[in-house]
């Protein structure tokens, strides 16, 4: 009789042990790791035609070199702000 009360708890204990076991191995996936996407160093980027400001910003950090390649531009639409002062951009 003590045989038969052993074997009734058995299969409900691995069935717990089997759920704590897969719940231990299962991941957050919500955490996602995505690698950096670079940027082409030819193309204006978005946040730089955020505003007026921005874009004036971004011209001033570009670096002054004649062999670096050019920008492309054939698509770019400089913000204009009628409320803003111009940015004197100097190097």
């Amino acid at each position: 009789m003590k045989l038969n009360q052993h074997r009734s708890w058995l299969p409900a204990a691995l069935a717990v042990v089997a759920t704590f076991a897969l719940v231990a191995c299962g991941g957050n996936d919500d955490e996602i790791y995505l690698p950096p996407v670079s940027e082409d160093p030819t193309m204006v980027p978005a946040s730089a035609t955020a505003n007026a400001a921005a874009f004036s910003n971004y011209l001033a950090s570009l670096p002054a070199s004649d062999t670096a390649d050019p920008l492309i531009v054939s698509a770019l639409v400089p913000p204009i702000s009628d409320s803003d002062e111009p940015v004197p951009v100097a190097r």
